[in-house]
C-alpha cells in the first residue's frame, strides 16, 4: 500500500462503519463499505409503512443528552436542527401499579424504595456513581454484590435487580461487573432524544454524505471470509461474487461473526473473541389504533416476577407525536434473551398471541381490534455481558493480522452499547487506521 492513498474495506454500514468511512474518506482515502441488508443503519436501522411521514427503529433506540461522540458528529454534519428531545414520562412497576421514576423527586416518591433510610441509601449511591469517574476499582466486583453491599439488599432488589435479570436473564445478572452499572448512571439522562423523520432518516442521510465523499456503498452484499495475502493486502471474499484486494479492513460485526469471517486470526485472539458473552433481542413493534396508556406514560419497566412474558414495554407514540406515523399508535414489545430462547423460533403470530392479552393489564378495554399491523424484529447480538475484570478480555481494534481491525459494541466497555459509543468506536478505529505505517509490497 502506498501512504498516499489506501483502499479500504469496511465490514458493515451501521453507525460504526459510517463513522469511520467518514473518517477514512475525509483523509483521502478509497474506502468500499460492504453491508448484507439493504439499507444501512445495523441495529438502529428501520422500516416505514406508506401513510408514515417518519421511519420506526426495529429495535427501539434513543439518544441522551449526553452523547457527546453522536452529537457532536450531527453538529460537524450541519444536522443539530433536526435533533429533538421530548420530554416523556417513564414508570416503574410496583404491586399491580406504575409510578413515574424520571426525576429524582419521582424517584424519592417511588413507594418500591420503602420509606427513611433506603431512599437515602438509595440517593447517596446514585450522587456517588454519577461524580465518581474511578470506574476500574467498581470492575472488580459485580454488580449484585456491589449494591447490595451499599445501597442495600431492599434498595437493590426493588430498583436494579429487575432490570439486570430482565437485560441479563437468570444465567448472568449476578455476574455483571459494576462498571456496567457505573456506566449506565454516570452518563445517562431522563432527556431522551431522536432524529427528525427518525433513525433510518439520519442513516441514509449520513450514508449519502459519504457517497457524496467518495465512499462506495454496496448493499446486499455479503462478506464470507477475509484473509491477509502474501503481498500484504486484505483479500475480501463474498457469497455471491469474486474476491476482492485491499490494503486495510475494518470489521464492525459482532465478535462471533467477526470469529467466523476472520478463521485466519491467531488462536490467542480467535479464543478472545469466541470467550465474549451476549445476549440476544426480540422486539415486536406494534401499530394500534388507540394510545395503550391512558395516563400519557412512555417507557414501562417490568420486572419478569410481574408476569409479563417480556420485559419492557415502550409506547413510542407517547415519546413522539401519532401524527408522524399517520395517526396510528406504536407500541415496542421487548426482550432481551439467551440465543437458544423458545421466542427466537416462534412465528410473529405465536408471539403476538403469547404478549398481547397482557397489554390488558396496562388497560383494561385493549383488545385484538385495535391493532393494524405487528412486526417482529430479532437479532443474536444486542447486549454484550460484560463480566469483572472485562476490560482484560476486551479484543483489541488492530488485530494480529496487519491491517485488519475489529470495532464493535463489545469492545466500547465500560460504557453499555449504544449508537452514541459505535460512534466513537467506529472514529477510534478510523484513527488508527490512518497511523497504521505502510507495508512493503511484496
Amino acid at each position: 500500500m502506498t501512504d498516499n492513498k489506501r483502499h479500504i474495506a469496511i465490514i458493515g454500514a451501521g453507525f460504526a462503519g459510517l463513522s469511520a468511512a467518514w473518517d477514512l474518506a475525509k483523509a483521502g482515502h478509497k474506502v468500499s463499505i460492504f453491508e448484507a441488508s439493504a439499507e444501512p443503519g445495523g441495529l438502529a436501522s428501520g422500516f416505514k409503512e406508506p401513510h408514515w411521514d417518519w421511519s420506526v427503529e426495529r429495535f427501539y433506540h434513543h439518544w441522551f443528552q449526553t452523547d457527546s461522540h453522536l452529537l457532536g458528529l450531527i453538529e460537524e454534519l450541519g444536522w443539530s436542527d433536526q435533533v429533538l428531545f421530548p420530554r416523556p414520562v417513564s414508570v416503574m412497576y410496583h404491586k399491580g401499579k406504575y409510578y413515574p421514576f424520571d426525576s429524582i423527586p419521582a424517584a424519592l416518591a417511588y413507594p418500591g424504595l420503602g420509606f427513611g433510610l433506603n431512599k437515602i441509601r438509595f440517593g447517596l449511591v446514585g450522587v456517588y456513581l454519577k461524580l465518581t469517574k474511578n470506574w476500574r476499582s467498581l470492575e472488580k466486583t459485580t454488580t449484585d454484590a456491589w449494591m447490595r453491599k451499599y445501597a442495600g439488599n431492599k434498595v437493590y432488589e426493588s430498583m436494579w435487580q429487575p432490570m439486570m435479570i430482565g437485560k441479563f436473564g437468570e444465567n448472568w445478572h449476578d455476574k455483571v461487573s459494576m462498571a456496567w452499572m457505573w456506566a449506565r448512571l454516570h452518563v445517562r439522562t431522563t432527556r431522551l432524544g431522536t432524529f427528525k423523520g427518525g433513525f433510518q432518516v439520519f442513516a441514509n442521510k449520513f450514508a449519502a454524505k459519504n457517497e457524496e465523499a467518495g465512499v462506495t456503498i454496496r448493499f446486499n452484499t455479503r462478506v464470507s471470509s477475509l484473509k491477509r495475502l502474501e503481498n500484504g493486502q486484505i483479500a475480501v471474499s463474498l457469497v455471491d461474487g469474486e474476491p476482492e484486494s485491499f490494503d486495510q479492513a475494518l470489521v464492525t460485526l459482532s465478535p462471533g461473526m467477526m470469529a467466523k469471517i476472520a478463521p485466519d486470526l491467531p488462536s490467542e485472539y480467535l479464543a478472545g473473541l469466541l470467550k465474549l458473552k451476549s445476549m440476544g433481542a426480540v422486539v415486536m413493534t406494534v401499530s394500534i389504533k388507540h394510545s395503550l396508556s391512558p395516563e400519557g406514560y412512555y417507557w414501562y419497566n417490568i420486572p419478569k416476577q410481574a408476569g409479563y412474558p417480556f420485559l419492557s414495554l415502550v409506547e413510542h407514540t407517547n415519546f413522539l407525536k401519532p401524527e408522524y406515523f399517520g395517526g396510528d399508535h406504536i407500541l415496542y414489545i421487548g426482550d432481551y434473551l439467551e440465543t437458544d430462547h423458545p421466542n427466537f423460533n416462534k412465528s410473529d403470530e405465536e408471539l403476538a398471541d403469547e404478549f398481547l392479552p397482557h397489554l390488558k393489564k396496562i388497560n383494561p378495554d385493549f383488545n385484538r381490534e385495535w391493532v393494524n399491523k405487528i412486526w417482529v424484529s430479532k437479532t443474536p447480538y444486542a447486549q454484550p455481558i460484560p463480566l469483572p475484570n472485562h476490560s482484560a478480555n476486551i479484543p483489541a481494534i488492530e488485530t494480529p493480522i496487519p491491517g485488519l481491525y475489529f470495532a464493535s459494541m463489545s469492545q466500547v466497555y465500560p460504557w453499555d452499547r449504544g449508537t452514541n459509543f459505535a460512534v466513537e468506536i467506529g472514529r477510534r478505529a478510523a484513527k488508527m487506521m490512518l497511523l497504521e505505517k505502510s507495508a512493503d509490497v511484496v
